[in-house]
């Protein structure tokens, strides 16, 4: 692999080649280690996040039913793995295609070696498949959240991979390719604003309506319950938070300055968000929140998304606040229109998209974009372009609307089919979807019995002189 000047690729351009031939010519010397370098392991962070929103899940949600939520992320990136592999990867990112959706010409990897990609000439298609991968697979398991406390676990994995084919696949390809029609109107998307957030968010609110509010649920208070483990949610955050730096650094597609400002913006705008978001909540409960901070941050992690290759580091400061503050406010909205969102997914990641999104079109700079030593771009308000705020607008709408209405038809229509309704029957949501759809528990001591002083099972009566209670195993102490 070159550490020098980098020879030219001799191959076609505008179509699906073959890729070079490894036995006659050595394909390396078109790109730079230090490229490959930062993509794959931007690509291994990207990973880390998945399970890292399993584990953001679990925490916010009831005991009950935490483990599901670890099992669907993990499920996430078996099935869209490999979905990416079948046919995902060439829906979204070959070479020729429609203004809305890629070809066949890369089914099954075909031709996809040392090709530059679409994405970038500096890296080939081969990394560029692996790094991308990544993405479509974090985009369900941020959706799939929804079906938390009532949704059964079969459909979820079906939905899984109709939905990355069907929904994630034609806007990624919107937005990312070159021949998609937000790429060409001029969208800036750095990361994933519209691929990833706000089609994940939208996802979420329309699995939420088809799947119906959970049992007890009111429309003024909710499900009262406060997050049953924060230490796994500040483990999801962290996660998430360093994987990050993969996602919106990694997307500069080369180790370069352009990187290297995407991940100062990501950190700033975690940090800011995070606070802001704790601000908030103290004025109201005068508690200094831990949940609070970790939400705050991913508000500002995924508002600075779509920008982080984009705006300057002063203007991430920005994103942090207007992202911590509407997010928060959002969180009200599932009250309002009387849908149960249990993780607020939709105020995350969907309301947090579009106000990343939109604040693209206001603070993306040229010379920002330009860091990188190739790219050009109009730029934003900054740079007196104010067109852009109409296209930032219009790609998100198109997002937002494509990815509700068609998660809608989706999951309609499996509903429809034997086996793959979606909603646990009545005493398995009672029991918790740990035990009626795994038959697993995140703590199995505790789901050994509910109360201390209970006698496990096969044991004789409280009278007896070889009665044992839970409390007199875990205390030592003798019963009186």
């Amino acid at each position: 692999m070159s550490a020098g000047p980098l020879e030219v690729y001799n191959g076609t351009t505008g179509e699906a080649d073959f890729g070079g031939d490894s036995l006659t010519q050595d394909l390396n010397i078109y790109y730079s280690s230090g490229d490959f370098a930062w993509i794959m392991t931007s690509s291994a962070l990207v990973l880390l996040m998945i399970p890292g929103v399993g584990f953001f899940y679990s925490g916010l949600a009831r005991r009950k039913s935490a483990l599901s939520l670890i099992w669907l992320s993990l499920m996430s990136i078996a099935v869209v793995g490999f979905q990416w592999f079948f046919w995902g990867y060439s829906l979204t990112f070959s070479h020729t295609g429609s203004a809305f959706i890629g070809d066949l010409s890369n089914f099954g990897l075909m031709k996809v070696l040392g090709q530059p990609s679409v994405g970038s000439s500096k890296i080939p298609d081969l990394l560029f498949c692996l790094y991308q991968g990544m993405f479509a697979a974090i985009t369900p398991a941020l959706a799939i959240g929804a079906a938390a406390d009532r949704g059964r676990m079969l459909p979820c994995v079906v939905f899984m991979f109709i939905w990355a084919t069907i929904v994630y696949d034609p806007i990624a390809y919107w937005t990312w390719n070159a021949n998609g029609w937000s790429f060409k109107m001029g969208g800036l998307d750095f990361a994933g604003g519209t691929p990833v957030h706000i089609s994940s968010g939208a996802a979420a609110l329309a699995y939420s309506l088809m799947l119906g509010k959970r049992t007890g649920y009111t429309k003024v208070n909710g499900l009262p319950y406060r997050p049953h483990n924060v230490t796994h949610v500040v483990l999801g955050t962290i996660f998430l938070w360093v994987g990050w730096f993969g996602f919106n650094g990694g997307s500069a597609l080369g180790a370069n300055l352009r990187a290297v400002m995407a991940c100062i913006v990501t950190h700033i705008a975690a940090c800011v968000g995070g606070f802001t978001w704790v601000l908030l909540d103290y004025r109201l409960e005068r508690k200094w929140s831990t949940v609070g901070f970790c939400s705050g941050a991913i508000a500002g992690l995924v508002a600075i998304t779509p920008a982080s290759g984009y705006v300057p580091a002063w203007s991430a400061v920005i994103f942090g606040v207007v992202g911590g503050i509407v997010c928060n406010l959002a969180t009200k909205l599932k009250f309002l229109i009387g849908i149960d969102d249990a993780l607020d997914i939709f105020a995350e990641h969907a309301v947090g998209g579009i106000v990343g999104n939109l604040l693209t079109g206001l603070f993306a700079a040229d010379y920002i974009a330009h860091l990188d030593g190739f790219s050009v771009i109009s730029g934003g308000w900054l740079n007196h372009n104010y067109i852009q705020l109409g296209y930032q607008l219009a790609d998100c709408v198109a997002g937002f609307s494509y990815s509700f209405v068609m998660t809608c038809v989706i999951l309609f229509i499996m509903n429809l089919i034997p086996g793959l309704s979606l909603r646990a029957p009545a005493e398995e949501e009672e029991m918790g979807l740990d035990d009626g759809q795994l038959g697993e528990f995140a703590y199995d001591y505790v789901e050994l019995t509910r109360q201390v002083d209970d006698v496990l099972p096969g044991i004789v009566g409280p009278g007896s002189s070889k009665a044992a209670s839970l409390k007199e195993l875990h205390t030592g102490e003798k019963a009186v």
